[in-house]
């Protein structure tokens, strides 16, 4: 790369810093106040864009049109922002954080479909700002004009946001509820107008950062979860909270990107490297990188890392001899269903038993082993493609490859939970998603092995086993069997362990249980029953395709297991149970089925905080306590 190229790559990686920046800033912003970890934060930016298009259409041309529609779009979104806030997420603030993000994840549906009906599918580009249409030569080459002001915006905005927290009384009391919410509510401090301004600046900046993007990049319905996905690196890496560590991050990720991009291929002793290609996840391995040298992030602060995630939870009661009596009866109801029914219905029931042993894996780490997932959808692909990959290329039969793969994704788990169980809380869930973003790429990159983007078909069955009726019977033993080893794990002693490890590491250190250690043992359990359950789904659907790694099939069974109810053994059952019927359900009657499957997850939200199972569990405790009387 010559010097006057390199010049050109450092000035875009500087234009894409201040884009990334903006909507960071608003993340971070929301997430150090509020607590919250706002998955809905992508849409935020989206909506800018369309109401950006629409508006700067409606004003007309010129300067005023331009500019009076980029600043309306995002005080739009604002008060958007000010109305989730004030009329959802209130109701949640005491609610455990990731039935705070379930929420989130709903509005992220519902916006989808609501920017689908109003804009309609197609993508949307807008005008180029007026006066900064052309370029200008630097070192001989041409660079937009646009860029250079895009460039002047992020430092702007920055020193601005630093003038708002520390010369102004609402920034000094944004500080203080930053630092400790529960001491700046008792000195007085009006925490709810005090969130909804902050969740109502946040917003601003999404909707302002997405509108500034127009003239660059079109409004399309799937640039949500793109965008969120990278600024929730970009918070991660500068350190949660902190606002010049966003903007320090933000610089880091775009340059580097950048220049993966200028560089290009590289050939080396007749081996072609391809830097371009590393741009899907170059973000990733920074971020791996960062938090495995500095776990709290470039400007964070290393008390955010504790190990202790949350108060300690009740213990794990066995099923009383009625419940393993009606599950016993129910197994033996769903292994005679294939005599009764046919076709589709036995498809269905396959997806929900594979999602079943899927969310079961998940909640193994994240409700007893208190270790919060955002990848674990990579140990589901990763068993998927090694049963493929082994049956295809290897010339295994299907039962054998179903088992290595199996073992191939808790080699995977082996691997990433060794650096995983270092940390805890939002930054070890963001690792996990490192992972997962960087086992997707490479999939999704090796052409010559793994199909690539195409992924790799004719994954069938042996033929004693072709039939619906014989598959839906192997998949209903291998989850049945599958979950009864989670739970007999659960009150094992290792089981006993990793409970402890996850109440008071530092009691469990001091008794001898290796913390890590156990916690690391747990990442690999999990990992080889979620690649159970991606090998049983690859030959369910005869093919294979990297989206079963995808950030999407994460956030799947992060529902899963929140619907159902993380404090409790047959929460995850429920939970995908009824997600992957819904979702069935809605998808095949409805055209804005996204709309309608986030508000039922919203009111399953509003109306059972504790779960499906945990809800059910609590009635039956109220309707079978015997009554007191009362006490003189």
């Amino acid at each position: 790369m010559t010097a006057a190229a390199a010049l050109i790559q450092f000035l875009n990686g500087l234009a894409s810093a201040s884009s990334l920046f903006l909507v960071a800033a608003g993340l971070s912003l929301i997430f150090g106040v509020t607590r919250i970890v706002n998955f809905a934060h992508g849409s935020l930016y989206m909506l800018g864009m369309y109401l950006a298009v629409s508006l700067i259409e409606y004003f007309g041309g010129g300067h005023l049109g331009f500019w009076g529609g980029v600043l309306c779009a995002a005080s739009i979104v604002a008060a958007i922002g000010a109305l989730i806030e004030s009329v959802l997420l209130r109701r949640i603030y005491h609610a455990p954080e990731l039935l705070q993000l379930l929420a989130t994840f709903a509005l992220v549906l519902i916006v989808k479909d609501a920017c689908l009906w109003i804009w309609g599918p197609e993508d949307l580009m807008g005008p180029r700002a007026p006066g900064m249409a052309g370029a200008i030569e630097i070192v001989g080459r041409r660079f937009p004009e646009y860029d250079i002001f895009l460039i002047f915006i992020g430092p702007l905005v920055l020193v601005a946001l630093w003038l708002l927290m520390t010369r102004t009384r609402w920034g000094t009391l944004v500080r203080a509820a930053t630092e400790d919410r529960e001491m700046a509510g008792a000195l007085g401090v009006n925490q709810r107008w005090l969130f909804t301004g902050v969740f109502a600046l946040g917003a601003f900046l999404a909707g302002l950062g997405g509108a500034l993007q127009i003239p660059r990049e079109p409004a399309q319905l799937f640039i949500d979860l793109s965008v969120i996905s990278d600024a929730f690196v970009v918070v991660v890496v500068g350190g949660l909270g902190s606002i010049s560590g966003a903007f320090l991050a933000a610089l880091l990720i775009a340059e580097i990107k950048a220049f993966c991009i200028g560089i290009g291929d590289v050939t080396v002793l007749g081996t072609v490297f391809s830097f371009s290609k590393l741009t899907l996840v170059v973000e990733f391995i920074v971020m791996a990188v960062v938090l495995v040298l500095r776990p709290w992030g470039l400007l964070g602060r290393a008390m955010s890392i504790a190990r202790n995630t949350g108060e300690t939870e009740a213990p794990l009661a066995l099923p009383s001899a009625t419940m393993q009596r009606l599950t016993l009866a129910a197994l033996i109801g769903l292994a005679v269903v294939p005599l009764f029914v046919s076709g589709y219905p036995l498809v269905l029931l396959i997806d929900i038993f594979i999602a079943v042993l899927f969310a079961a894996s998940l909640h193994f780490m994240m409700g007893p082993g208190g270790m919060h997932s955002f990848g674990h959808a990579a140990y589901f692909g990763l068993g998927a493609y090694g049963a493929a990959l082994l049956l295809q290329k290897g010339g295994i039969s299907m039962l054998p490859a179903l088992l290595f793969g199996s073992l191939i994704a808790g080699i995977g788990a082996l691997i990433f939970g060794w650096f995983c169980v270092r940390l805890s809380g939002v930054y070890l869930a963001m690792l996990t998603l490192a992972f997962a973003q960087i086992a997707w790429s490479i999939i999704f990159q090796w052409d010559q092995f793994t199909g690539g983007s195409n992924g790799l078909v004719g994954i069938w069955p042996s033929p004693w086993l072709a039939s619906k009726a014989a598959y839906y019977t192997l998949t209903l033993s291998a989850t049945a069997l599958g979950v009864f080893a989670l739970w007999r794990i659960l009150h094992a002693p290792f089981g006993y362990a990793l409970r402890a490890g996850r109440d008071s590491p530092m009691r469990a250190d001091a008794i001898g249980i290796h913390v890590r250690h156990v916690q690391w043992a747990g990442f690999i359990v999990a990992g080889l029953a979620a690649g159970l359950g991606g090998s049983l789904y690859a030959f369910s659907k005869g093919s294979i395709s990297p989206d079963a790694l995808a950030v999407p099939r994460s956030v799947d069974g992060l529902v899963m297991v929140l619907l159902g109810g993380i404090q409790s053994l047959t929460g995850p059952v429920w939970g995908a149970a009824l997600f992957t019927w819904l979702q069935d359900a809605v998808a095949r009657e409805l055209d804005y089925w996204r709309a309608v499957l986030g508000a039922i997850i919203l009111l399953l939200v509003l109306l059972f905080p504790g779960g499906l199972a945990g809800t059910l569990r609590q009635q039956l405790q109220r309707f079978t306590k015997p009554s007191s009387g009362v006490s003189a």
